[in-house]
Formats: C-alpha cells, sequence, structure tokens
C-alpha cells in the first residue's frame, strides 16, 4: 500500500489524540496559593485531578469549540483548523487538513469519517470520486485499522480525554499565571509517564499495533512534557505535547527532527457544529479502495 496524503491525513487526525507541543509560553508571574490574580482568574490547582475536574465541568457545558492545529509527523508538516462538538452522544467534526501544501477535508458524523481528497490522490486511489468514506463496521483490514484510530482521535481530540490522561498518567511540574492571545490564563506544565498512560493512549488501536507498541516500550522509561492554557472558565485555550521521545522508541527515524511535536489551539467555545454527510453518488467506500490498493 502506498503511503499517499491520505494515510499520513489519517494519522494527523489520530496524533490529536495527544495533542500538541513546542509553542513558547508567554511569561507571567505565579500568583500565591489561594489567591486571585487582579484579572480574576483563580489561582492555579496544585494537582493534576483538581485541574481534570475543573475543565472538564467547564468544558461538559460548552461542549463545543473552533480549533486550529499545527504539527510535525515523521518528517511532514501539516496543520488543521475546524469546528468539533465533544458532546459523547453526539460527536462531530468538520476540519481542513494541510500536508505539505496539500489539502484533505474530513468530516466526523455518525461514528463515520468522510475525507475529501486532491483529485490526484483520488486516481492514484484509484477512483474519480472526490469523498472517501471509512465506515466504523467495515471488515477490510485497512478501514479497521484507520475506524479505530479515527474514533479515538475523535473522542479524545474532546480535551477532557486529554485531561482524563493527564489525572491518571500525568504530573504538574509548575504552573503560573500570565495571558494568552490577550486572555488572562492558569498555565501548566506537565508530564506524562508513557508506561502509566499507554493502555489509554492506545485504546482504540488494533491489537497486533496495540501489542507491538507495548513491546517496543517495554521497559522504556519515557516521560512526555505538556502544557496546558485555562481561561477563566477553566476552558482550554491551548494544549500542548511532545511525543519525539516516544516517536522515536517506536521506531520513528531519527533524522526527523521536531517530529512529534504537536499545538492545538481551541476558541469561540459553545460555537455550532453543523456537519452533514456528502452526497451518496460524490462518495467511495474505503472498504472498495482496499482492494484495488491490495489490502
Amino acid at each position: 500500500m502506498r503511503k499517499t496524503t491520505f494515510v499520513v491525513a489519517a494519522g494527523a487526525a489520530l496524533a490529536l489524540v495527544l495533542t500538541g507541543c513546542g509553542s513558547k509560553a508567554e511569561n507571567g508571574t505565579a500568583a500565591p496559593a489561594g489567591d486571585k490574580a487582579a484579572s480574576g482568574i483563580a489561582a492555579p490547582f496544585a494537582n493534576v485531578l483538581e485541574l481534570a475536574s475543573a475543565s472538564k465541568q467547564g468544558t461538559a457545558k460548552s461542549k463545543s469549540s473552533k480549533m486550529s492545529m499545527t504539527m510535525s509527523i515523521g518528517g511532514k508538516n501539516m496543520t488543521a483548523e475546524g469546528l468539533m462538538s465533544y458532546d459523547p452522544a453526539n460527536l462531530k467534526m468538520s476540519m481542513t487538513m494541510t500536508t505539505d501544501g496539500q489539502q484533505s477535508e474530513i468530516r466526523l458524523i455518525d461514528k463515520t469519517m468522510y475525507m475529501k481528497l486532491p483529485a490526484s490522490e483520488a486516481a492514484q486511489m484509484g477512483t474519480d470520486k472526490p469523498w472517501v468514506k471509512i465506515s466504523p463496521d467495515s471488515d477490510d483490514p485497512i478501514s479497521k485499522a484507520l475506524s479505530g484510530s479515527m474514533s479515538q482521535a475523535s473522542e479524545q481530540s474532546d480535551p477532557t480525554k486529554i485531561l482524563d490522561q493527564i489525572s491518571q498518567a500525568g504530573r504538574i511540574v509548575s504552573s503560573d499565571q500570565t495571558t494568552l492571545d490577550g486572555q488572562p490564563v492558569n498555565h501548566y506544565k506537565v508530564e506524562i509517564d508513557v508506561a502509566k498512560g499507554i493502555d489509554k493512549m492506545l485504546d482504540s488501536v488494533p491489537a497486533e499495533s496495540r501489542d507491538q507498541a507495548k513491546q517496543l516500550l517495554e521497559g522504556k522509561n519515557i516521560k512526555m512534557p505538556a502544557e496546558i492554557w485555562l481561561n477563566k472558565d477553566q476552558l482550554p485555550l491551548q494544549i500542548t505535547m511532545d511525543e519525539g521521545e516516544l516517536m522515536k522508541a517506536l521506531g520513528a527515524p531519527a533524522s526527523a527532527a521536531g517530529s512529534g511535536k504537536i499545538l492545538v489551539k481551541y476558541s469561540d467555545w459553545g460555537t455550532p457544529v453543523d456537519v452533514t454527510a456528502p452526497p451518496a453518488d460524490q462518495v467511495t467506500d474505503m472498504s472498495e479502495i482496499a482492494k484495488h490498493m491490495g489490502g
């Protein structure tokens, strides 16, 4: 199977599982425990359980946001922007991704993912239709692998899921109060113990790949640095993570400098998310493409 932009973009969506890194924090002054800054924002939390609980409550009230992302995976630079609904009963996403100048549109609705590809990519895959459908109940191995990855990615793009991972396997290294994009925020630096969090990270990955990853990581003490910026309503405005050491441990090329650094920004919390499936006559099922590609 060729490594097309489609597969790379799918991998990028999966990387949303553990949101981002690489942005430089704005300087700020820490507030004494229990005090409030002049802006009225409460003092930072002292442990990850309190941090995760408060932010989950804030996100549950708003349920949706705009999102933008920059990342580097395997030497490829990727950007994405779109709308996401984090309601567990009605997960939805509409996103445009750009990989090395090639653009793809992604929609997630009713647990089914649709990708709109450039004409050259569609031709390479043996279809003249612009949209590819990845169904969660498809039998072919390519659809199974991508569907599991996309399910995990969409669920854990919800910042509350990311905070769950941090609360279970992370610790707060430091915190301070500063500003981000003109808003007062609490800024946290945390680190995640991969050995403690690996089961959650790989929850929806196919069993064979999950077992292989665990074997590669066995006995390795990998800590992933992350940063979180929360506004006065405990809503995430930015989350970052550096997965570089994890990717090296999983066999990523050493030459891929900067690989694994991801930055996700959230804005316009509570914005409506309206996502519809593409017209049926413009869609090819991934199972048909898998046959063409020998999957």
